[in-house]
């Protein structure tokens, strides 16, 4: 890889972060809107700067996001952490995969609707329906059904309008990024 090729990695990777970051101090207002915007910096690190550079985002997004605004659900079950991250991998790693198997547009959708999907049913299911059961303590109980409902059916939807907002920007972005040879062959 040439140096000019590892500069502009580097170089998205660290505006896609701190576009996450900014988007995560407005969490308070929304999870409608910090959650697509961090799920198509994550889509967007991934097709620019490959799957590492995507996976960097993918780990390091959930621990600013907490230090941030903070989680009472995480600090209750910091198991949850980890979880957030695997989910943020699979969605990355599902549109790595595609991309760089399918080097078309469809290769993209097909790898953040199927990104989007797996992660939704990777929280849902780990954290949703075992985490939380399991260790959420009594005083929190009354939340159970809002805390499920967050780390499942809401990751869908804030991955599915992240991909959209992601593919769209992709079709722009890929014409200033075409001659730069930056995306992973």
């Amino acid at each position: 890889m040439n140096k000019k090729v590892l500069t502009t990695r580097i170089a998205v990777t660290a505006m896609m972060l701190a576009l996450c970051i900014v988007s995560q101090i407005f969490k308070n207002l929304s999870v409608y809107i910090t959650g697509p915007i961090i799920n198509a910096c994550l889509i967007i690190t991934t097709l620019l700067g490959g799957g590492v550079c995507g996976s960097i985002l993918a780990v390091i997004t959930p621990v600013t996001a907490y230090f941030i605004s903070g989680s009472p659900i995480i600090s209750v079950i910091p198991a949850i952490m980890p979880c957030i991250m695997g989910g943020n991998l699979i969605l990355v790693w599902a549109t790595a995969v595609f991309f760089r198997k399918i080097r078309k547009n469809y290769g993209v959708i097909i790898g953040i609707t199927v990104g989007s999907v797996l992660k939704a049913l990777f929280m849902g299911g780990v954290i949703s329906l075992i985490l939380i059961p399991n260790l959420l303590p009594a005083k929190m109980l009354p939340k159970k059904a809002v805390f499920q409902f967050t780390f499942s059916g809401v990751q869908l939807i804030t991955a599915a309008i992240g991909s959209f907002f992601a593919f769209n920007i992709w079709l722009v972005v890929k014409k200033v990024f075409a001659g730069a040879n930056v995306c992973e062959k």
